[in-house]
């Protein structure tokens, strides 16, 4: 068993370009400090790079097809009705602000979240190591814990140390309110809080430091646009390195892996993907009439889902969005293979022995790893029949008809939404991560824990 704890720094839509200009720049001192002790490389994410897959996929070390948890809003066939975890407060008022709240802080890990998808918490704590986790919202660990707010009796499941927005806390570390001002940077501030709490006490093995302002931040101002803030993010970071008695001493006692999720890219414009099919019965939230097309779209990624009784199969809702500008590319499943369709041209792939067998224009899924994140995306049960990646520029408005134009957005399978930096520093065993898969089973080696099937990873050594 390795002698160093680990710290996994999550920052929120933190993009290559600007982690390497705030680092050349100094503007952000300490991840320049932990730059110039690290191995600096990309890796890509999940799809739809969309914050709650990609988090769901770096703790549990796999794509959707194996933790279930599709997009930001999806449509559950089973109950008739929109999940929606926080595309904007317009979103969750259209599909139900009460419902929609407790389907992001309970039932995201305790019913979305599949049972066979193990997290980094568990396993860890199964191992008997000691897990942390401060606002990540895929949380699911051994120890149950009672929410703070008053009069509420649900539990969640977390790892032994459980920060989450001051709405489940573990120990009390006399941190501020998280959600008082989040545009000044107090989601960042609380986080700080209680991670100099428990490295002064130094009281985890393991700890996934997630910092979420500098995504709010491009969201607005755009991945160009957001490097004052990322200063702000800085100092959550150098809070870990002050605590541990500056950064060489934080070193000695801990491995770091700083990475983000997902990437963003500028936003010009905004559209309804609902448009294409307006002609159809959509479902709508709360509405009585259950619809034959639901449509599920936020960001950069869209989904969309043939309900009994629609008048269309999958290949002719597919066609519906050749041409259109919004649209980039579509993908669903036909029989066995994937079919993935970009300007009326088509690509049919399905893996193979030993690799991906192909017919027609492979220059339809162009970008990083877009056969395997594709494929994975398809074959989450909760996904829609057509899943659809936006074009350069472009987001599709949300339940609520919120979007980012002027800021930034994120989704798709385009690069700049897809690939994030990673540093690591100190970690041992296993390679340099390619994917955000690749996390969760680098942790655990690093402690010599072996990674269970369900890991990305794990499961491709085995094959």
């Amino acid at each position: 068993m390795a002698g160093k704890g680990l710290v996994l720094v999550v920052i929120d839509g933190l993009t290559p370009a600007m982690l390497e200009r705030a680092v050349e720049s100094r503007r952000a001192p300490a991840l320049a400090l932990l730059a110039e002790r690290a191995s600096y490389g990309r890796a890509v994410s999940t799809f739809p790079s969309l914050t709650p897959v990609c988090l769901s996929s770096i703790a549990t070390g796999s794509h959707p097809d194996v933790h279930h948890i599709p997009h930001l809003v999806w449509y559950d066939r089973g109950a008739r009705r929109f999940v929606e975890y926080g595309s904007s407060f317009a979103a969750l008022r259209t599909a139900g602000t009460r419902r929609s709240i407790i389907d992001t802080i309970f039932h995201m890990n305790d019913r979305h979240l599949s049972a066979d998808a193990v997290t980094v918490y568990e396993a860890l704590e199964d191992a008997g190591l000691r897990a942390a986790a401060i606002n990540v919202t895929c949380y699911r660990g051994r120890t149950r814990h009672r929410t703070t707010l008053p009069g509420v009796r649900r539990t969640a499941n977390g790892p032994s140390r459980f920060f989450f927005y001051n709405l489940f806390e573990s120990d009390e570390t006399g941190a501020p309110l998280a959600v008082r001002h989040r545009a000044a940077g107090t989601v960042d501030g609380y986080a700080a809080a209680v991670g100099r709490w428990l490295v002064t006490r130094d009281c985890f093995d393991f700890l996934l430091y997630y910092l979420s302002d500098y995504d709010f931040a491009s969201h607005a101002f755009g991945p160009e646009g957001a490097e004052h803030v990322l200063e702000r993010t800085d100092a959550a970071v150098a809070a870990l390195l002050d605590a541990g008695g500056g950064v060489d001493e934080f070193l000695d006692r801990y491995a770091v892996v700083v990475c983000s999720d997902h990437g963003q890219t500028a936003v010009t414009r905004a559209e309804r993907l609902e448009a294409a099919f307006a002609d159809l019965e959509l479902a709508r939230p709360g509405a009585r009439s259950r619809g034959s097309v639901a449509v599920a779209a936020s960001n950069r990624a869209g989904m969309v889902y043939r309900l009994p009784g629609c008048p269309e199969d999958v290949g002719e809702l597919a066609l519906r969005l050749d041409g259109r500008p919004e649209v980039d590319v579509v993908v669903y499943l036909e029989g066995d293979e994937a079919v993935a369709r970009r300007e009326g041209e088509e690509l049919r792939f399905a893996r193979g022995d030993g690799g991906w067998e192909t017919s027609g224009d492979r220059a339809v899924l162009r970008y990083p790893d877009a056969l395997e994140r594709t494929w994975a995306a398809l074959h989450n049960p909760n996904a829609g029949d057509l899943l659809v990646s936006a074009r350069e520029g472009v987001e599709f408005a949300d339940l609520g008809g919120a979007h980012h134009t002027g800021g930034g957005s994120h989704g798709s399978l385009v690069p700049g939404d897809s690939i994030v930096p990673v540093l690591t520093i100190g970690v041992d065993g296993g390679s340099e991560p390619a994917s955000i898969t690749d996390l969760a089973p680098l942790v655990l080696e690093h402690f010599g824990v072996e990674p269970p099937g369900s890991m990305r990873r794990a499961a491709a050594m085995a094959a």
